[in-house]
Parts: C-alpha cells; sequence; structure tokens
C-alpha cells in the first residue's frame, strides 16, 4: 500500500512538471514592449509599449504617441499626440454587454457597430463636417472565426450616382500569437484590422471594383509576410516585401519585436 501511496505521488509531481512545461513553452502570456522597424533604405524606426498590469498605457513612436483610458477593463478613449504634445486626435469608445458598439474621432468621423449573431459585425462609418454634420462614407461587414478577422467588405456610400465602388480584404493567418492580443481590451477595437486578430496574418488580399454604365474595373493586391518565432511561437522577426510602415513609407520592412 505504501509503494502504491508512492507510485502515486511520483506520478502526479512527474504530470505536473510536464504540464507546467508544456504550458511554459506554448502558453505564457507575453506582452510586447518594443518594435523596431527597418526600412529597404536603411531607416530605423522604434515604437515603445507601456503597460499597467495587461492595460496598455501608451504606445510611443518618433513622431507621435498614443495614450489609452480604461473603464472597467475596457478602453474608452485614446488619445493620439505629435512630439510637440499638439493633439492630433482623440477616439472615444463606446461598449453595450462588453461589445463596442460605436468608436468616434471627435469631430472627424463616427463608425456605428452592429453585432449579428453569425459571428459577423455590420458598420457603417460616418464623416463629421461643419456644424457637427454627418455625411455617410461607406458601410460594411467584418467576418470573423477562431478569433481571427478573416475579411472586410466595403460598400462605398459618398460615390457619383450610378456609381457602385467597393473594397475588400480577406487574410490568412499562422497558428502563432499575436503580440498584441494579451493586451487587455485591444481585439475589441474594431477599426484596428488584422491587429486584434489571434494569430498573425501571413497574407492580405486586397480587392478594389468600381462599376459604372455596366462596366467594372477592378485591382487586386496581396501582402504577404514571413516569420520568425521564439519558443513559445510568439513572433521575433517579420519581413514584408510591401508593407507601410508606422511613418507611412512603403515596401520592403523589417519588424523586431521584444518582449
Amino acid at each position: 500500500m505504501k509503494i502504491n501511496k508512492y507510485i502515486y505521488w511520483v506520478l502526479s509531481i512527474f504530470l505536473l512538471t510536464l504540464y507546467s512545461c508544456s504550458t511554459d513553452t506554448d502558453g505564457s502570456a507575453k506582452l510586447l514592449k518594443k518594435v523596431v522597424e527597418t526600412s529597404a533604405q536603411g531607416t530605423v524606426g522604434t515604437t515603445l509599449f507601456t503597460y499597467n498590469g495587461t492595460e496598455i498605457v501608451s504606445i510611443e513612436g518618433a513622431q507621435k504617441r498614443t495614450d489609452f483610458t480604461y473603464t472597467d477593463g475596457l478602453i474608452t478613449k485614446s488619445v493620439t499626440l505629435n512630439k510637440t504634445n499638439q493633439l492630433i486626435e482623440t477616439i472615444e469608445y463606446s461598449y453595450l454587454e462588453g461589445k463596442l458598439v460605436e468608436a468616434e474621432s471627435l469631430g472627424n468621423y463616427r463608425i456605428n457597430y452592429i453585432h449579428n449573431t453569425d459571428n459577423t459585425v455590420s458598420y457603417q462609418k460616418f464623416t463629421i463636417g461643419s456644424g457637427n454634420q454627418e455625411t455617410k462614407e461607406f458601410h460594411g461587414t467584418l467576418y470573423f472565426e477562431n478569433e481571427n478577422l478573416i475579411k472586410e467588405e466595403r460598400i462605398f456610400d459618398n460615390t457619383a450616382s450610378g456609381v457602385l465602388s467597393k473594397y475588400s480584404v480577406s487574410f490568412d493567418y499562422d497558428s502563432k500569437h499575436n503580440p498584441l492580443y494579451n493586451i487587455l481590451g485591444y481585439k475589441k477595437l474594431l477599426e484596428y484590422n488584422e491587429g486584434i486578430s489571434s494569430n498573425n496574418s501571413l497574407i492580405s488580399t486586397v480587392i478594389t471594383s468600381v462599376s459604372k454604365d455596366n462596366q467594372i474595373t477592378s485591382s487586386a493586391n496581396f501582402y504577404k509576410s514571413s516569420f520568425k518565432y521564439d519558443l513559445d511561437n510568439y513572433p521575433t522577426e517579420q519581413v514584408s516585401e510591401n508593407a507601410i510602415a508606422t511613418n507611412g513609407n512603403v515596401g520592403y520592412l523589417k519588424s523586431e519585436y521584444f518582449y
């Protein structure tokens, strides 16, 4: 009987250790602290992430800084300043039962969201002009699968009479950890595109089309990225041949991630 108890005790310790090691290797929650971007011309830009626990406090780059405000674990405001502390944009977020229903850039635009029962989100964007007059700019649908934004479809409402303009972007993902996903409340900010997904986008496909007088003009662009990962399956490096950098430049970009 004592031998059986000893074997049970040893086996329990072994299984606990094995589970602990497995969790550390593939399930440890990391927070992104720094991103270093290098362009084809050798220009280097650094972005720093500051936290209070798992709440994001600020994201600071070379040209601007964005500060975040939380209410009950949800991001309710972001304020973006340039390096001379001049206000660029303030966005306020409203929720219903923990789901984002409105994002308003004060004096600029407003986006309304409706969460559907089929795991899609419908939205409408209105621009805000003088006298707070609103003009519907476009409407569309967000499609989700396995905690990833897999597609966005958009129809523009501010086109000329008889013109139908459409835009869509779809994303293909790896099975690794998105370094932004562990930020509390970040995945609820629906305008952040693939940045709110649980995995990392390998290929994004952008299709635009314009229809007028029964004639359709369309184009398709593909944006590909390759990644290197650490032992916890978080990306340490991303290389894109035609990415859009934080400074607005388009082309080759290498991004290094630090936690």
